[in-house]
């Protein structure tokens, strides 16, 4: 360690901070080594998934260093989204200091520091929000979600012998350790600002499999190659930059460079432990939309920005493993026997308490109109709650129209862990895996005293819908290894898997129609109702206000573009129909009269009333009459020689 010190007092620039240098002397001495450093901000993550930012001076902190770390600093509730927690009569919140996780340098690329021609760095420093002494951050959440499975989980394993036996732990060997682990993978978009690409043409190009996979090219190949250099240089370990499925070619302008850039990316980089990846996501995101931003291009972090084209997903990878005293390591969802089953008992826990209790968890991982917009049939995003382990257990496969994957190399038995395939970029990752874990171990536990065997709930786990079995709902099935979209109608789905929400309201009421499932995110006092309250009440005004400030707004825009073009001397009666039932469409949506509003109208004030189960209904109707509308529009430019305003992104 001592060498490791003395290489970064030596460092020209210092990108990562690991927890072993988080003491007043070492941070004193490589602050003072590195002077364009000068600020540092207190990183925490509120309930909403917002993260803070603030400029406090270098030399504040060094003086103050002991403040800081017993103490933190003092914020009122106004800044973050703690609804019903930091009241205005309760308001103060304290940031308080993480220790145990990587620390990383902001660098601002434009602001030289003139002392050393090098870059005025912030160090960023998570922390944690404190409300009358007690955390209530998205951060905390996770941390005590991971205290509280990794010690339940070691518990199991010492209480019930035929664990131990199936997870092949000798007599002799002590559980020394548990570490979780967890990976993000994140895509995006990019494109030319200013710039609008043809929804047709973006989605004929991905029917055709022009982009996926493809080689980048200039200022996208720049960036991104700059990119994965960055997170290498802050520890990350990426592994993977490439093209995804979305996008349209770019084209050459007269200054020789490429203009008209819209294109859909991914990110990928090793797995870390659940915190820490967690607190890497947040800080790549900032490095993906400053270096693309620095090479003149747009980024969106959007789930689904562009209707009728693939949208952004942020799978989650899940696994967990154990250290015993004999040094060995073992990964808890591997069978004993990798060639007769498919996974431990403790794995198949883990899958059924997931899969039981999604309900809870789905609030957490697709929280905004944006997200939900991504997850409709036939564009690899899950809807269904319903898992893939492979064909066979010889041969591992994959299934991309499922919410949980399993992931599983019969030659690496550390390999095998959960893919859970529905978060996207917007997703709180803290939350999410907080949740996931939660569910994962109430599964784990009823597996646990249930004494069954791997095959036992291997059967059970095959059950169809109506058939009673262990722990799993009666009216359910949860396995699929076809993609459900093409083989299963979507009453078939809905009959064997349950009808999934299609509105944020339809997620959140979960919370209050599932009160059993709650008990299992209370558990551990990982979460409470005090912050499921102020949760639910931040998703229910992001909701309600983005509907009234910006969705509503912009399909009256639409609905106003989409103009009578033709003239009589060039018309013909299809195109005389064709604008009849765009017109008719148009006032439905946006036109009152004396006897009957429009749905815009009607859908205003019942957000302004609160009526919130007629605002989800209004809502679902709204977005089908605007996919309707723009369906209608495109077939009656398609008969005119003058063809108007398409719907550009």
């Amino acid at each position: 360690m001592k060498e490791s010190f003395k290489k970064l007092l030596e460092e020209p620039m210092l990108y990562c901070l690991p927890p072993w240098t988080h003491t007043k002397e070492k941070l004193t001495q490589l602050l003072r080594m590195h002077p364009s450093i000068q600020f540092v901000s207190l990183v925490a993550v509120d309930l909403g998934g917002n993260d803070t930012d603030e400029k406090i001076p270098i030399d504040l902190f060094i003086n103050e260093m002991e403040r800081f770390f017993n103490i933190g600093v003092q914020t009122d509730g106004s800044s973050v989204v703690l609804h019903g927690i930091a009241t205005l009569n309760n308001a103060r919140v304290d940031l308080v200091l993480d220790l145990s996780v990587n620390w990383f340098v902001d660098y601002n690329f434009e602001h030289i520091c003139e002392d050393t021609g090098l870059p005025i760095g912030t160090l960023r420093i998570p922390a944690y929000l404190m409300h009358n002494l007690e955390n209530v951050d998205s951060r905390s959440i996770l941390k005590r979600s991971i205290e509280h499975f990794s010690s339940e989980i070691k518990s199991l394993i010492n209480e019930y012998p035929h664990i131990r036996e199936d997870l092949n732990i000798a007599e002799g060997e002590a559980i020394e350790d548990i570490t979780l682990t967890s990976a993000t993978e994140l895509e995006f978009w990019v494109k030319t600002p200013g710039d609008t690409a043809n929804e047709e043409k973006l989605s004929t190009s991905q029917m055709l499999k022009e982009q996926y996979w493809k080689r980048t090219k200039g200022s996208v190949r720049t960036a991104l190659e700059e990119t994965m250099l960055l997170l290498k240089k802050y520890g990350m370990e990426p592994e993977m930059g490439h093209k995804e499925v979305g996008g349209i070619t770019a084209k050459i302008g007269v200054t020789g460079r490429l203009n008209h850039v819209m294109e859909q990316l991914e990110i990928v980089w090793k797995y870390s432990t659940p915190l820490q990846a967690a607190d890497n996501e947040l800080f790549i995101r900032e490095i993906v939309e400053e270096t693309f931003e620095k090479h003149g291009l747009e980024v969106t972090f959007m789930a689904k920005p562009i209707e009728g084209v693939a949208g952004s997903g942020k799978h989650m990878h899940i696994g967990v493993c154990i250290k015993l005293s004999s040094g060995r390591h073992i990964n808890i969802f591997t069978p004993k026997n990798r060639e007769t089953d498919y996974m431990s008992i403790l794995g198949w826990g883990s899958l059924f308490g997931l899969l039981r209790n999604y309900e809870v968890v789905n609030p957490f991982i697709t929280a905004t109109n944006d997200a939900f917009n991504r997850l409709k049939p036939g564009f690899e995003a899950p809807v269904c709650i319903v898992a893939s382990i492979g064909h066979s257990v010889e041969i591992p496969s994959r299934n991309r129209t499922v919410l949980v994957g399993l992931i599983r190399d019969i030659n690496n038995p550390m390999s095998t862990r959960f893919e859970v395939r529905s978060s996207n970029p917007t997703t709180n990752t803290y939350l999410a895996l907080a949740s996931i874990y939660q569910t994962m171990l109430d599964g784990i536990k009823a597996v646990v005293k249930s004494q069954k065997t791997t095959k036992q709930l291997e059967l059970d786990f095959f059950k169809d819908e109506g058939e009673e079995k262990f722990y799993l709902q009666k009216d359910r099935s949860y396995r699929s290894e076809r993609d459900v979209f093409e083989y299963y109608t979507e009453e078939e789905r809905n009959k064997k898997f349950g009808i999934p929400p299609a509105t944020v309201w339809e997620n959140i009421k979960n919370f209050d129609l599932e009160l059993c499932k709650n008990e299992v995110l209370y558990a551990g006092d990982v979460f409470n109702k005090e912050i499921i309250n102020s949760y639910k009440e931040a998703t229910i005004t992001r909701w309600v206000t983005e509907l009234l400030g910006r969705i509503i707004p912009d399909n009256m825009e639409l609905v106003r573009n989409c103009k009578k073009i033709h003239e009589e001397k060039d018309s013909t009666d299809i195109d005389e129909i064709n604008w009849e039932n765009v017109s008719k469409l148009r006032k439905y949506l946006m036109k009152d009269t004396l006897k009957k509003k429009s749905l815009f109208t009607r859908l205003g004030e019942c957000i302004e009333s609160g009526e919130l189960e007629s605002v989800s209904d209004l809502q679902l109707e709204m977005n089908e009459k605007i996919t309707l509308l723009k369906q209608l529009y495109t077939t009656y430019l398609k008969n005119l020689f003058e063809r108007g305003n398409r719907f550009g992104y």
